[in-house]
Formats: C-alpha cells, sequence, structure tokens
C-alpha cells in the first residue's frame, strides 16, 4: 500500500510558459517543482516500496530534448503522481517524424496485480503519428484478466475522448487528440479497479483526468470527474482515505495559486476534501512484454 500525504498545495501555475514551447504539448502545466502542483511527497512501506515507485519531477530542460531523457525520469502533462508513459510518446513523435514522417506505435503498460492475486489490469496505447505534433493521435484500451481463469475483459471509460473497441467515437478521432487510460489503484479488499484516464489535445493547455471504477461485483464501470465547481484541469489522485468508496482529485483553474482537493462518488457527487489524503493498493509487475510493442509503418 501507498500512502501520499498532501503537504501545502502550493504549486504556481505559469500560464503564460504554454505559448513559450510549441512543440511539447501543455509546457506551462509540465514543469515539476515550479509548474502546475508540488508532487506530493510519499511515504511507502517497505512491502509496496517496489509497486509504485515515487517519480521525479521533470526540468525545462528535460523538455526541450525528449530523446535525450532518462528513462528512470517520468515526465507526465499534468505532473500526476500516476504518470502516463509520456516520455514514450515524445520520443515516439521524435523518431517517427523525422525518419518516416507517419507511422503507427503500440505500447504496453506494466501490470497492476489486485492485493488478492486475482487480477491484473494493464492498458495498450496506441500513437498515430504524424509529421506534425498537432495532427498526431493516442489512443488507449484497458485489459483486465482473471489470473485464476484466464478471462479477459475490456475496460473502457465513457469520457469525451474515450476509445471503445465497439462504439466509433469521432470526437476522439479528432487531430491532436489525446485519450490514455492506465491504472493506478486497487481498492483493499481487491473488490474495485481505479484507472486514470487522460484526456486532452496536443500543442494545448486542454488537458485533465477522468477516473474510471471497476466493480468486480457488477462487471461494469462507471467514469467520474468533479462536478459543480469551475475548473481548468483535474488530478486523478487515488482512493479517498477518509471515504474509501470515494476517490481524490486536485483540480484548479490555470493560475491559482493552489488547487483544492476534490472527493468525488460513483455518481461525480463532489466535495471539498482538503483534509484528505489519497491511497492506493496493488502490486505494479513489470513484465517482457511491457514498453514499446511491434508496428506497422503507415504508407
Amino acid at each position: 500500500m501507498l500512502k501520499f500525504t498532501i503537504h501545502a498545495l502550493r504549486g504556481r501555475i505559469q500560464s503564460c510558459l504554454g505559448l513559450a514551447v510549441a512543440l511539447l504539448w501543455v509546457p506551462g502545466i509540465l514543469i515539476g517543482s515550479q509548474g502546475a502542483l508540488a508532487k506530493p511527497d510519499v511515504t511507502t512501506s517497505p512491502a509496496s516500496e517496489s509497486s509504485h515507485p515515487a517519480t521525479t519531477p521533470a526540468s525545462p530542460s528535460a523538455l526541450a530534448a525528449p530523446a535525450m531523457m532518462e528513462s528512470s525520469v517520468q515526465l507526465d502533462p499534468l505532473n500526476s503522481p500516476h504518470p502516463v508513459p509520456w516520455n514514450w510518446v515524445l520520443a515516439t513523435q521524435n523518431e517517427v517524424s523525422s525518419s518516416q514522417g507517419a507511422g503507427l506505435r503500440y505500447y504496453r503498460s506494466r501490470s497492476l496485480v489486485s492485493p488478492d492475486g486475482n487480477y491484473a489490469a494493464y492498458s495498450r496505447l496506441q500513437m498515430q503519428v504524424q509529421p506534425e505534433m498537432y495532427r498526431s493521435r493516442v489512443s488507449s484500451v484497458m485489459f483486465l484478466e482473471n489470473l485464476r481463469t484466464g478471462d479477459l475483459q475490456v475496460v473502457t471509460a465513457t469520457s469525451p475522448l474515450a476509445t471503445n473497441p465497439r462504439t466509433p467515437n469521432r470526437e476522439a478521432e479528432q487531430p491532436g487528440a489525446i485519450s490514455m487510460i492506465v491504472p493506478i489503484a486497487w481498492s483493499e479488499n481487491s473488490d474495485r479497479l481505479l484507472a486514470r484516464q487522460f484526456e486532452g489535445f496536443f500543442n494545448t493547455s486542454d488537458a485533465s483526468d477522468y477516473a474510471v471504477i471497476w466493480e468486480r461485483r457488477s462487471g461494469q464501470a462507471v467514469t467520474v470527474a468533479p462536478t459543480r465547481m469551475m475548473y481548468s484541469n483535474a488530478i486523478l489522485l487515488g482512493w479517498s482515505q477518509e471515504h474509501p468508496d470515494r476517490v481524490l482529485f486536485q483540480a484548479g483553474e490555470l493560475g491559482d495559486e493552489s488547487w483544492p482537493l476534490w472527493s468525488v462518488d460513483t455518481r461525480s457527487e463532489t466535495r471539498l476534501a482538503n483534509t484528505d489524503q489519497p491511497l492506493i493498493f496493488g502490486q505494479m509487475m513489470d513484465n517482457v512484454w511491457s514498453g514499446p510493442q511491434a508496428y506497422y509503418q503507415v504508407q
């Protein structure tokens, strides 16, 4: 189990930086120690320290040269404690656009195993690279595997840019659209899975998280986000410690001095939760098939 302890949330958003780097998406947010948020301090128990390692905030110099970045430094557009594979996105855009112009590339996330050891969740991402980054697209799908029976279930979000293999989504097919779902936590008794659905558009500051909650009893998933309050960006942090049936977000407006915490239930009912703390459970496992996958060139 990991327990994120939120100290003073004093991260300043410098929205004027949003125009400073045209190639990289949301540069005004992806600043790390001086960006939108100060990343929460991480306290880990010895048993779970390797499951969800803390990540190092990105620096502006790292953003300027994605091909030179250390793989151990995990960038994230929203400086989330649960980063999407943004290093891979930047490196793939740079490599494909400079050598082939356009192409398809694939990535598989690490598996998040439930505390009872019966389930594993992982994601598969597809990037359709175009010469101009604002035309490239990233889509994804999450799989849930029953490790006892081998049964595989697809878990999808219902957010605006979500990818659904059974239902075409025109919004998700827009140039520059980003839809990345990654598992981040199980509940303590393994009856619920929490995934981060990150959505936005390349070369803009349009970016936010949704929470996808899958329940074992029903076999269904719901998608939620903070409601009835104004915000430009929301960051999913984990389960609520004070109310374990709710999830915890940090959300606010670009330019605000600090962003409050909000707890959200499965109907998106939203409450202020500045004294709350996020919790996550489960073990992140590395597999030989994790990371960049085989690809096919677009003619």
